[in-house]
């Protein structure tokens, strides 16, 4: 009896953790399309249908959708090493915007090489664009990490150069338009360069509150 109580308590909480509405749920995953490598990377390189890709920057033209045959289990990555001028890509849902407020989440699949820190970027749905604290960098290999946004601090990001601002505080986090990526530096090959193999954004989708043309 002790033993079916405590199965039938286990499978509650169990069944309470899956639909807990405080953990968000995927919005979105990019994966890059498994074509050969190009630059710069397009539209046509993204994978999910919902999802437009833009990259911004005066080192735009540099960023590269990347893949190499060997080693045979090397994957179809973003990559900034030919990047002449400071970058960042992002990714917008084709229909909604993300709430990214309370337990929202990122995470990716990235390889850093020199002093190249991996950033994540935001821009809201009324034109603000911030540039996170919280960095991905060197490693030897790819690497998954995480990242728990309500832990992230916050700079206004000047989308037109990629370089970081003021702090800003307390950001309404309630619609982001655009999520994406940058190491707020140059590409300089393979031995400085930022990489990035896929990207999964938990949130709620959410639909844009149409403001009023008056």
């Amino acid at each position: 009896m002790l033993r079916y109580v405590l199965l039938s308590m286990l499978t509650l909480a169990a069944a309470f953790a899956a639909e807990d509405p405080a953990r968000p749920p995927l919005a979105f995953r990019e994966d890059w399309k498994e074509t050969p490598a190009e630059k710069p990377a397009t539209q046509d390189h993204v994978a999910n249908a919902n999802l437009v890709m833009t990259i911004h920057g005066p080192g735009k033209i540099g960023v590269k959708k990347s893949h190499h045959d060997k080693p045979v289990d090397d994957p179809f990555y973003i990559w900034s090493g030919e990047a002449a001028g400071n970058w960042a890509v992002t990714l917008r849902h084709r229909t909604a915007l993300v709430d990214l407020r309370g337990m929202a989440k990122i995470r990716w699949r990235s390889k850093q090489a020199g002093f190249r820190h991996l950033r994540i970027v935001l821009g809201l749905a009324d034109g603000t664009w911030l540039v996170g604290d919280a960095t991905d960098g060197e490693s030897a290999d790819w690497r998954e990490r995480e990242f728990n946004v309500a832990d992230i601090r916050w700079k206004q990001l000047n989308i037109a150069t990629i370089v970081e601002g003021k702090w800003f505080l307390n950001p309404d986090l309630s619609q982001v338009r655009e999520i994406g990526f940058t190491d707020l530096m140059t590409g300089g090959g393979s031995i400085a360069c930022s990489r990035l193999d896929w990207i999964e954004v938990y949130g709620r989708l959410v639909e844009a509150v149409r403001r009023s043309s008056r």
